[in-house]
């Protein structure tokens, strides 16, 4: 079974995880292994293929193929998490970036036009999963990634949405709602407080990631249809109200996993 991000809105994008340690590895902040279990964090396996210079098919390791990104020139990585109609972090061509909104996520390398996109196959029963990884290399456009703001503009933007989503549970009387919406509060709560980033990030990433994850967690407890009972047409407008939002939360995400290379170190607390 193929899993996307939006499968688990509490969990961290694989793609996120790969760029936060690729860079700090990059950085010197990590040794390899480090880095490659950081990467794997609760997976089986995690496997790259398609590197410049593979043959058809050929596999490789984290450890191994994060080296030999090195080795190929680049300088750090970036996170693009695409959605319908918003091509965010993405540089094309079409193919990369249609296998990216299908995966809803993507790692774009920094120095060499080179796309990882994840393949994410789940196996096992309900409360035993685990998951295999197949990392998928292509070469990109090397342009801008589209629509990535920068920490202190997503901090902002962050903070008036913060707002409007405590408001907007309030309204919908997500709390009173009953077993489900309690439960999903309290994973939101539990899953709040997980380690952030990597090594060798500034403070301000790491807060404006924690604002960002907030907000996409209480939005996702919002569009379950949470609260008082509501009609399909009412979902739907629920589900507009909350789209900007969400978008705004995703934007943040990125800005912070991109800020070991997009943002100035000197000024950046």
């Amino acid at each position: 079974m193929l899993a996307t991000p939006a499968d688990n809105p509490y969990q961290e994008p694989r793609s996120g995880r790969l760029t936060a340690w690729g860079n700090a590895l990059l950085a010197g902040a990590v040794p390899p292994d480090d880095a490659a279990t950081a990467v794997l964090g609760g997976d089986e396996s995690h496997r790259v293929t398609g590197l410049p210079g593979d043959s058809e098919g050929e596999l490789h390791g984290l450890t191994w193929a994060l080296g030999r990104l090195r080795v190929l020139g680049v300088r750090g990585l970036r996170l693009a998490l695409p959605s319908a109609g918003h091509l965010l972090g993405l540089t094309g061509p079409a193919p990369f970036n249609t296998e990216a909104m299908a995966a809803g996520e993507a790692v774009l390398a920094v120095g060499v036009p080179i796309g990882l996109v994840p393949e994410v196959n789940v196996f096992g029963p309900e409360g035993d999963r685990s998951a295999t990884v197949l990392w998928r290399c292509s070469e990109v456009n090397d342009t801008p990634p589209a629509d990535v703001p920068s920490l202190h503009e997503a901090e902002f933007e962050l903070a008036d949405g913060l707002r409007q989503a405590t408001v907007l549970l309030t309204r919908l009387d997500v709390a009173g709602a009953g077993p489900e919406a309690l439960q999903a509060l309290d994973a939101y709560r539990r899953r709040g407080h997980a380690e952030l980033l990597a090594p060798g990030y500034p403070a301000r990433a790491v807060r404006v990631l924690e604002s960002a994850r907030q907000v996409s967690a209480l939005l996702s407890i919002a569009a379950g249809g949470h609260g008082a009972a509501v009609s399909a047409s009412e979902m739907a407008a629920r589900r507009e109200v909350l789209a900007p939002l969400e978008r705004t939360a995703r934007r943040a995400q990125v800005a912070a996993y991109n800020a070991l290379v997009d943002e100035p170190r000197q000024g950046n607390p």
